[in-house]
C-alpha cells in the first residue's frame, strides 16, 4: 500500500500541472522579449557625472506617470550609471576613463539591464565610450644617449625609442619629428604589432672636431584635432676617429749646453698636440732612428717630451747633434721634428771687431767673424791670451795667473773665468754665448793669425 502510495505520489510530481506549464510559458516569453529588446546609447569619455546619456523611460515605452508602479531600476556589478526616478533619464554616475576601462581595445563598451516591474520586462543596454584624444604621446625616457662614430657613413640608422599614446584611433601616436638640424632625420617605421617606432638617418657625414655633440629634440606627434605631442632630448655624442697626427709646436728647435753640464741637465721641452679626443689624442714621445752614440748621450721623457743629459759632453770630440724626436698618439700616427745644432754663426757689428785698425779677416764692410774660419781665430785669439794668463804673463789681465781683454777689444766683450781655462764670451745686452776650448787645432790657428803660440798645457785627447 504504501509502495503503490509513494509511486503515485512520485507520478505526480513528474507531471507539471496545468498552471505551472503556463507560468513557464509566460517566464520564456518574457525571457524572449528581454533579449529582443536591446537599447544602445553612445557618449563620449571623461563626461562629468550627471551628464545625460538618454532618455532610456521613454525608449522603453514608459511615461512618467507609470514610473512610480513599474520602478525602473538598472542591474550591473559596477555601476558607472543611474536612472532619474522622475524623468526615467540615464545618466553617468561615475568618471569615464576609456583608457582604464576597456586598455587599447579599438572598441569600448558598457552593458547592463534595465528592469522594470509589474508586470517584469528586462531589457539589454550597451553604451559605447567613445575614445577623446585626452593623452600625449609620451617617451619612455626623458633623453636618450647614442654614441656615433664620426666615420659612419651617411644612409646609415639607428632605432629609437617607442612613444606611447593610450588613445586609439586617430588620436593614437602617428609618428614622429625632429628638431631641424644638418645632420639627421628622423623616419616613422612601423613594427610587425603595429606599434609605431622612431629611426634616425644620418645625411651628411659628421665631424668631431666641428661638432662635438649634437643635442636636438625628438618629438611624437598624435592625430588628434588639435594634436598632441611629447619631447625628449637627442643628445649624440660623436666619437673620435684618429684622423689627425701629432702637431709640434715648432719645427725644429734650437738649443745648448755648455760642456761641463752635468748629466741629468735639461736640455729643452718638445711639444705636441692633437686636435682628436681621447685616446687619439694623448700624446707620447720618443727618438726617432739615430747613432747609438747620441741615443747614449740624451734621454727624452715620453710622457712630458723634456730631453736631458745622460753623459758628459766633449766638445774635442763632438760639437753638436742633431735629434730627431717624433710625437705619437693614441691611434698611432706619427709626427716628427728636429733639434737642430746650435747656432755658433754669431756675427758683430763693425765697431765690435777687435783690433785697432778693423782689418781682420772679412769684408771690411761686414760683419766679424762672418765665417768659419774667423770664428776659430777669435776663439784661438781668446785662447792664447787664457795660456799666457796661466804662464803669469799676460799683459791683458789684471795680475798674474788673471786674464782679461785689452780695450780694443772691449767693451763688446768680456771674459769670466772658468776651470781648465775655458771661456766664453759674452756680449753686452745679448744671450749669445761663444764657448772655446784649448786644443791643438785652436792653437795652431791662433798661431796662424798672429796670437800667442803657448801651449795651454791640456793633453789633447785622441
Amino acid at each position: 500500500m504504501r509502495r503503490a502510495l509513494a509511486s503515485m505520489a512520485s507520478g505526480e510530481r513528474r507531471r507539471p500541472t496545468a498552471g505551472q506549464a503556463l507560468l513557464s510559458a509566460l517566464l520564456l516569453g518574457l525571457w524572449c522579449r528581454a533579449a529582443a529588446e536591446r537599447l544602445r546609447y553612445t557618449i563620449a569619455e571623461e563626461l562629468g557625472r550627471g551628464s545625460l546619456v538618454g532618455p532610456l523611460a521613454r525608449d522603453l515605452g514608459l511615461s512618467p506617470a507609470e514610473l512610480p508602479a513599474r520602478k525602473l531600476r538598472l542591474s550591473a556589478e559596477k555601476s558607472y550609471f543611474g536612472v532619474n526616478a522622475e524623468s526615467g533619464d540615464l545618466y553617468v554616475s561615475e568618471r569615464l576613463d576609456r583608457e582604464e576601462m576597456c586598455g587599447e581595445s579599438v572598441s569600448c563598451s558598457v552593458s547592463f539591464e534595465a528592469v522594470v516591474q509589474n508586470p517584469l520586462n528586462v531589457f539589454h543596454v550597451e553604451v559605447h565610450i567613445q575614445d577623446i584624444n585626452d593623452n600625449s604621446p609620451c617617451f619612455p625616457q626623458d633623453s636618450f644617449q647614442m654614441e656615433i662614430s664620426e666615420l659612419t657613413s651617411p644612409g646609415a640608422r639607428f632605432a629609437l625609442g617607442v612613444a606611447e599614446d593610450p588613445d586609439v584611433g586617430s588620436n593614437s601616436l602617428q609618428g614622429y619629428e625632429l628638431e631641424d638640424n644638418e645632420f639627421f632625420a628622423v623616419e616613422s617605421k612601423e613594427s610587425p604589432d603595429g606599434s609605431k617606432f622612431a629611426e634616425l638617418v644620418l645625411r651628411r657625414a659628421l665631424d668631431r672636431e666641428r661638432e662635438q655633440r649634437l643635442r636636438l629634440v625628438l618629438r611624437a606627434v598624435d592625430g588628434g584635432d588639435p594634436p598632441r605631442s611629447g619631447t625628449a632630448q637627442l643628445c649624440i655624442n660623436v666619437t673620435d676617429a684618429n684622423d689627425n697626427a701629432p702637431v709640434f709646436a715648432q719645427e725644429r728647435y734650437r738649443a745648448s749646453l755648455r760642456e761641463d753640464a752635468p748629466p741629468g741637465s735639461a736640455l729643452l721641452n718638445v711639444s705636441a698636440s692633437d686636435a682628436d679626443a681621447g685616446t687619439n689624442a694623448r700624446v707620447t714621445y720618443g727618438f726617432g732612428k739615430m747613432p747609438a752614440k747620441v741615443l747614449q748621450k740624451f734621454m727624452l721623457d715620453p710622457e712630458s717630451g723634456t730631453i736631458t743629459l745622460q753623459e758628459p759632453l766633449d766638445f774635442e770630440d763632438t760639437r753638436g747633434y742633431t735629434l730627431l724626436v717624433e710625437a705619437r698618439d693614441g691611434g698611432g700616427l706619427v709626427a716628427h721634428c728636429k733639434q737642430a745644432q746650435p747656432n755658433t754663426d754669431w756675427r758683430f757689428s763693425q765697431t765690435q771687431r777687435p783690433g785697432t785698425s778693423g782689418s781682420q779677416n772679412g769684408e771690411e764692410g761686414g760683419a766679424w767673424p762672418n765665417n768659419q774660419f774667423d770664428t776659430e781665430m777669435l776663439q784661438a785669439m781668446i785662447l792664447a791670451s787664457a795660456n799666457e794668463a796661466a804662464d803669469g804673463n799676460s799683459t791683458l789681465g789684471g795680475g798674474t795667473g788673471t786674464m782679461g781683454l785689452s780695450a780694443r777689444y772691449g767693451p763688446q766683450f768680456t771674459l769670466q773665468h772658468v776651470p781648465d781655462y775655458r771661456q766664453n764670451v759674452y756680449i753686452p745686452g745679448s744671450t749669445a754665448t761663444l764657448t772655446n776650448a784649448a786644443s791643438k787645432r785652436d792653437a795652431k790657428g791662433a798661431g796662424n793669425a798672429g796670437g800667442n803660440k803657448k801651449k795651454s798645457g791640456k793633453k789633447e785627447k785622441k
